[in-house]
């Protein structure tokens, strides 16, 4: 009997999470759209939050002002970018189509680390055109702010904080995922029922915002890196330190309301 249960607690172990995989191709469409939406409602809270984040000051940088400039970068690579994110998590995911129960965290993290390194080769070019375009003083142009990166820089003008951009967003995933489950169990344990889908969204918004108000200093930094006039300004120490030096501890988290 006891070799029995043995064996029966050995074939429990081992089970797979009986998911038939989805073809990374449904994930990229899926995630382009959703991305698409959701970046395009939150547009005029970004701005907002990138012209708070400027070295320029809030107001130099628009104040209020034409919240939807640069949302046309926003349009075109919001697709690329989350469908790559998440054609590439679950591609990963793919690659183990037998992971036991035990196993299967471990593997969406990597999943989501790998995720967020890929999708950035896309997202950071957008996104050091669309913070220039929204904190532009000069009411500069797109193609002149692609113009003058790429003259000044290069093709490295357009990565310019990219690993600072990975630092953020892998640590964010990192916590929002593992946060959101938690309040998930809670909240049925404490109801004794499943979720209803709103009641699953406002889980998923608590833990988006405790994530991003923990990544914030690092999201700070990664914005005045992006934005600074040279080269010479883009490193992560220095521009850390400056903030510090200029404003204080409160100089990482001036647009903490904005989540």
């Amino acid at each position: 009997m006891n070799e029995n249960k043995l064996n029966t607690n050995n074939k429990l172990n081992s089970i797979s999470i009986n998911v038939p995989p989805r073809h990374y191709s449904t994930s990229l469409i899926a995630g382009a759209v959703a991305g698409t939406v959701v970046d395009v409602a939150l547009f005029p809270l970004d701005t907002l939050k990138t012209r708070l984040q400027s070295q320029y000051g809030f107001v130099q940088s628009g104040g209020f002002r034409g919240i939807y400039k640069g949302l046309t970068p926003t349009i075109i690579g919001a697709p690329f970018t989350a469908g790559l994110f998440f054609g590439t998590y679950d591609g990963f995911k793919n690659l183990f189509p037998n992971v036991s129960n035990n196993t299967a965290p471990l593997v969406h993290l990597c999943a989501g680390i790998v995720g967020e390194v890929v999708c950035c080769t896309t997202k950071v070019p957008i996104e050091i055109v669309k913070q220039r375009r929204q904190a532009s003083p000069n009411q500069e142009s797109i193609l002149k702010i692609i113009r003058n990166a790429y003259a000044n820089e290069g093709v490295f003008g357009f990565y310019r904080g990219f690993w600072t951009t990975v630092m953020r967003d892998v640590p964010f995933s990192m916590l929002q995922l593992p946060i959101w489950e938690y309040l998930k169990k809670e909240y049925r344990n404490f109801t004794g029922k499943p979720l209803t889908t709103l009641e699953v969204a406002f889980c998923g918004s608590i833990s988006g915002g405790v994530a991003a108000a923990l990544t914030t200093p690092i999201d700070v930094t990664k914005t005045q890196i992006m934005l600074a006039n040279s080269a010479v300004d883009q490193n992560f120490s220095t521009v850390f330190k400056n903030i510090y030096l200029n404003k204080g501890i409160n100089g990482y988290y001036i647009n903490i309301y904005i989540f």
